[in-house]
């Protein structure tokens, strides 16, 4: 979920959110570049346990959002979460002595990127799970490649879209069309939530688009311009939280855990976590936790909070995935 710090390994020109896989690493969803020349580095068995964890840290997100906003209204909720991850990036960065960057353009910049992969879709994300089962969410978060897809066709000229990724935008949309049962009216779903759920899909490709067109040559660290980006969302939501909704008057056990796991972990640590996948086996493998999410994510909302399923739900989802797939394919060239 995922800032690419989130979502996050989430891939220009398609993105894909995993509460997230980029050509070099960023969550959930930070900013990412790669760094020809560089010795790749080797590759290890325990990567295998890192990308599992990944997975399970990005598909109980839903979860700790929903557990979460029992606690604390949704921006709260939010605001936890890109503080708490902030933290996380802030300590790795003074232990690794590196800065943040000293530019005001690379600022600004990452001023709109924090609002449009964390501010707006976290939010968003929280406002729609006070309406929807957190197993819809993240199902609606695993629509982020097939938005990335269409929107590169108009956006970035140089990605030419073939047919069997235009293909794979009309399977996953039809996907999502089966998850929210439209034959019969898209009776018993909520759809004000809904559509919050997949504006917030759609929030990770616009800002990715962003991202590549003003920071891509930027020369800070993936950590640095990750932990300023988190920074920013936290001032921005800091603002907006304390303008909009009242201080709470309790806190919670159970919403205060969940909402530092989804802020320490699967915001903070995920990044880490994506970071050294990308380094280690490539953006390919990497970005396969991707379709790992929704079936934990459901996994969670049904054993944990009796959310009910229906046959529609987990077929429309692997419709979803499986045209996100497609669109992530690329031809083979003779």
């Amino acid at each position: 979920m995922s800032t690419t710090t989130e979502a996050s390994t989430r891939s220009a020109p398609a993105p894909t959110p995993s509460p997230a896989a980029t050509a070099a690493p960023a969550d959930h969803r930070g900013t990412s570049r790669s760094h020809p020349g560089r010795p790749a580095p080797r590759r290890t068995t325990a990567w295998q346990v890192r990308f599992a964890l990944l997975c399970l840290v990005w598909g109980f997100s839903f979860l700790f959002i929903k557990l979460g906003t029992e606690g604390f209204a949704p921006l709260q909720v939010t605001l936890g979460r890109v503080a708490f991850g902030a933290l996380v990036l802030l300590v790795f960065l003074a232990v690794k002595r590196e800065r943040l960057p000293r530019s005001a353009r690379t600022w600004g910049h990452l001023m709109v990127a924090a609002f449009l992969l964390n501010a707006l879709p976290f939010s968003l994300f929280a406002y729609a799970e006070l309406t929807i089962p957190s197993t819809l969410a993240s199902i609606c978060n695993a629509t982020s490649p097939l938005w990335g897809m269409l929107l590169s066709i108009v956006a970035l000229s140089e990605d030419r879209p073939t047919r069997r990724r235009v293909a794979g935008l009309g399977l996953g949309f039809l996907g999502v069309l089966t998850v929210l049962g439209a034959w019969q009216g898209f009776s018993g779903v909520d759809l004000t939530g809904t559509a919050m759920a997949l504006g917030a899909s759609l929030s990770y490709p616009i800002g990715w688009i962003y991202v590549r067109r003003t920071l891509a040559r930027d020369q800070h660290s993936h950590l640095a311009m990750s932990s300023t980006q988190l920074l920013l969302a936290t001032l921005q939501l800091a603002v907006v939280t304390a303008l909009f909704t009242p201080m709470p008057t309790a806190f919670p056990l159970v919403p205060v855990l969940a909402v530092f796991g989804l802020g320490a972990l699967g915001t903070g640590v995920a990044f880490l976590l994506q970071y050294g996948l990308v380094a280690e086996v490539g953006p390919t493998t990497a970005q396969m936790v991707t379709y790992f999410i929704p079936v934990i994510a459901t996994a969670a909302g049904v054993a944990l909070l009796n959310e009910h399923l229906t046959w529609n739900t987990p077929v429309g989802a692997l419709i979803v995935l499986a045209g996100a797939a497609l669109t992530q394919s690329k031809s083979r060239t003779p």
